[in-house]
């Protein structure tokens, strides 16, 4: 049985299906993920032929009209989500935005949206900016993540929530979380940014309300890909769409002056889908529908087990910020440095490519499709030479650029 017919064995079979320069170790795949080979090809199809020939009847005979909801459906297998639950396009900006709209309008004699200090500040931006449209006198409150449960009361009415926090890999317990909040009246909003394609996620199971995410990630989809929204199927024919745009209408080619909100999970479509960018997406997601997320979990824990040993033993200098229960991490290794900027750039110019988040931390993406105990052992080395030799001082490192 070849490859392309069986299960893909992780990092054994998948390491071949992604497009990597030589000499490079890519750590940062929390960030951006690798080109996966099969995605030129895909978009090149869709340009050329479908785009190419069919022209405009491409809505239809390529099924690009259908689109978002067919990928929304390949996407709901990876997070535990039921069938024709979730949708594509925009960006997570605007998927939480929708999200957080909807909930508070469920909840509306509730006025507190409580979050978490490490949680993504797009998130936060776009709920100030909603709160603040509303004129309603709702409130968001955070506090620190470990607070979160305690927190919570039969005033807040939204838990909105990042499952794993973007510099330190922290994972909240989803499950616990929900099952609180419900207990208490609360609705919940959890973004999965770092956690789709990272690890398990059962929104199903759980019972969460909505959740959205982006693919761009460790879903490998490329820059710009779009991002995906869940709404619970109890509330799909019920949730106000607060950004009604003409895909999210009832009857979109009936071109009526008001809107009508489409049922289900449609509702939730704004504008026109970004066809070639969603192209790259099933591409990257061919891939995914032959691998194991448990066996992606397992060794991503197994890998930054590897990487915190290493570095500790070699870099006394650095301090682990990320958590070590396995638990309570998502898939990335994260290190406290003060000079982290400036090691994080000698690194990426001895080929170990990762990233740094302000104030002080060096972020190590751990991405088992393509990172085996190879790469992190060299990756180990590397850090070593950068730190124990203070490489990190040389004045080129020191300049900070747009996008760090």
């Amino acid at each position: 049985m070849s490859i392309s017919e069986s299960k893909l064995r992780v990092y054994d079979d998948t390491k071949a299906l992604f497009h990597l320069p030589d000499g490079v170790i890519y750590l940062d795949g929390n960030s951006l993920g690798a080109l996966p080979l099969g995605v030129a090809e895909r978009v090149n199809r869709v340009i050329t032929s479908e785009w190419g020939n069919e022209l405009i009847r491409a809505w239809n005979t390529a099924g690009w009209y259908v689109q978002p909801r067919r990928v929304g459906d390949r996407i709901a297998q990876l997070i535990g989500a039921e069938a024709g639950s979730v949708m594509m396009g925009d960006t997570l900006s605007l998927k939480v935005y929708q999200a957080l709209a909807a909930a508070l309008d469920m909840n509306s004699e509730r006025k507190i949206v409580l979050s978490d200090t490490g949680n993504f500040p797009t998130d936060l931006y776009m709920a100030e900016g909603l709160i603040a449209t509303l004129g309603r006198g709702h409130q968001l409150r955070l506090v620190a993540p470990e607070k979160i449960e305690i927190a919570l009361s039969e005033e807040v009415a939204v838990l909105y929530i990042t499952e794993v926090d973007y510099r330190i890999g922290r994972r909240h317990d989803m499950a616990a979380l929900t099952a609180r909040a419900h207990a208490l009246g609360v609705i919940t909003v959890w973004d999965l940014a770092h956690s789709a394609g990272a690890l398990p996620v059962d929104l199903a199971g759980c019972g969460a309300d909505f959740a959205a995410g982006c693919t761009y990630k460790y879903l490998n989809a490329g820059p710009g890909a779009p991002a995906f929204l869940y709404v619970a199927p109890r509330h799909a024919d019920s949730a106000r769409a607060a950004l009604s745009g003409w895909m999210g209408h009832a009857k979109p080619f009936a071109f009526e002056p008001a809107y009508a909100a489409a049922g289900g999970v449609e509702r939730m479509r704004v504008g026109t889908p970004p066809v070639l960018a969603m192209a790259a997406l099933e591409a990257s997601l061919d891939i995914w529908d032959r691998v194991d997320i448990a066996e992606v979990r397992a060794r991503s824990l197994a890998l930054g087990d590897l990487l915190i040993s290493e570095v500790e033993r070699r870099c006394p200098q650095l301090k682990l910020v990320t958590p070590r229960v396995h638990k309570s991490r998502g898939s990335q290794v994260s290190f406290a440095f003060e000079g982290g900027y400036a090691a994080m750039q000698a690194l990426i110019a001895r080929g170990v490519i990762g990233d740094f988040r302000a104030p002080d931390i060096m972020r190590l993406g751990i991405t088992p499709l393509y990172i085996g105990e190879g790469e992190v052992m060299k990756a180990a080395e590397i850090i070593e030479e950068v730190i124990a030799g203070e490489i990190w001082r040389r004045p080129e490192y020191q300049v900070v650029n747009a996008v760090t």
